[in-house]
């Protein structure tokens, strides 16, 4: 598929002259057969013709169902196929403040997830298009959870066998992109997605980009800062797959004792957090078990595994593909199937339905489902009045009201 920018979709033939394409170019090639007729009549409507997007169908076909998340490239929404019915994400590219054609980091994060088709990488479908070159749309497969969120519902963590079997999907993932020469630099429980099935998936792909030999400077500032390995908090430009294994170690932590295991404010608290640590338990080349996290501690003494994720010096930690031939995941508790993973209601459920338990009584429905006993005149005042015998009343000589009856035993005295 072939994308290209605002300049390239005006500048045609003419000694280098900008010109746009409009409905009367659409109309000849039409008629010439350059545009088939399953196309002409979305030309037609629309009244211009963009060749590059002639291959992309259009986000009409899709009907939006709810607003998943937002994050700095995008907005993804839930919708479906209204050809086919599937279910999708479609994930909305931020495209107003472009004003030299396609986003950067879109294409990039495009180009990745086509290029790495594997079954813990999120799907790519297609690319749609709205009604102009602003509206730009990625189709990918949805998937019921993000880590993130899935740990903040749960009322008790993942199983240690259960961890292992997320952990392993993960470096499949990570080992199958650095294969390709291609480095995620944004690892997170949010972006880590687990459908009904046990599977994971790795998502967000807008800060990934191709890297190669010998290393090229890169921008410092990516990974989420409590995710950003010691190198990149330092400045580092020349850097590669060791970041993401960092962050892949600080994913593993989170699992195991349901917090982020450096919880900087700042790159300067974030790098004190993570030094701070080494020097108080004499550690020169890996982060130290957490002493204070129950589990985590025990987990972190009884396997060394950790520790080659979380190592200081990027040149001496481990590889994804050698992490997953480790001991740690042929040890009990063995990594458990994903199928036998249980299920959890979905986030759109969950916000469902703690609207729905949350909401307000409806308000009364003026009393038209209630008879109204003052239709029968005589019948209700007959009710008031045995009542008021029953009390020791009767009705005024005036009739406007009751007067209390005197026993004849009173009247005696």
């Amino acid at each position: 598929m072939s994308i290209s920018t605002h300049e390239d979709l005006e500048t045609r033939n003419g000694g280098g002259k900008k010109r746009k394409i409009g409905a009367e170019d659409a109309e000849s090639k039409i008629s010439s057969g350059e545009i088939t007729s399953s196309c002409s009549k979305e030309v037609k409507s629309k009244g211009v013709y963009y060749p590059s997007y002639m291959g992309c169908r259009s986000v009409n076909n899709f009907e939006t169902m709810n607003r998943i998340e937002e994050g700095m490239y995008g907005v993804v929404f839930r919708a479906r196929d209204l050809h086919t019915g599937q279910c999708v994400a479609l994930k909305k590219l931020k495209m107003e403040r472009e004003r030299e054609g396609f986003p950067i980091t879109s294409l990039r994060e495009i180009n990745c997830l086509l290029k790495c088709r594997h079954e813990n990488i999120v799907h790519v479908k297609e690319v749609v298009v709205g009604d102009n070159m602003n509206k730009i749309f990625i189709v990918m497969e949805y998937i019921e959870h993000d880590l993130k969120s899935l740990m903040e519902s749960m009322r008790k963590p993942f199983s240690l066998d259960q961890t292992k079997t997320l952990l392993m999907q993960l470096l499949k993932g990570v080992a199958h992109l650095h294969d390709n020469w291609i480095i995620h630099r944004d690892i997170k429980t949010s972006n880590l997605l687990l459908n009904h099935r046990g599977i994971l998936k790795i998502a967000d792909f807008g800060l990934a980009r191709e890297y190669g030999s010998p290393l090229a400077p890169y921008t410092p500032v990516v990974v989420t800062l409590w995710y950003r390995s010691p190198e990149l908090l330092l400045g580092i430009k020349e850097y590669s797959y060791p970041v993401d294994i960092w962050s892949v170690g600080c994913v593993f932590a989170e699992l195991v004792i349901w917090k982020a295991l450096f919880r900087g404010s700042s790159e300067a608290d974030q790098i004190k957090n993570i030094f701070q640590v080494a020097i108080r338990k004499k550690c020169r080349n890996s982060v130290p078990p957490p002493i204070k996290y129950g589990l985590g501690h025990q987990l972190f003494r009884s396997y060394p595994f950790p520790k080659t994720l979380l190592t200081y010096d990027p040149n001496q930690r481990i590889s994804a593909s050698d992490a997953l031939n480790h001991d740690f995941f042929t040890e009990p508790p063995l990594p458990c199937p994903p199928s036998l993973f249980p299920t959890w209601p979905t986030k759109h459920e969950r916000e469902a339905r703690h609207n729905r338990d949350n909401a307000s009584p409806q308000a009364p429905q003026g009393g038209k489902n209630f008879e109204d006993p003052t239709e029968d005149e005589e019948f209700f005042q007959r009710k008031i009045n045995e009542s008021a015998n029953n009390m020791g009343f009767t009705m005024s000589a005036t009739g406007r009201g009751f007067v209390q009856t005197i026993p004849n035993s009173l009247h005696n005295r």
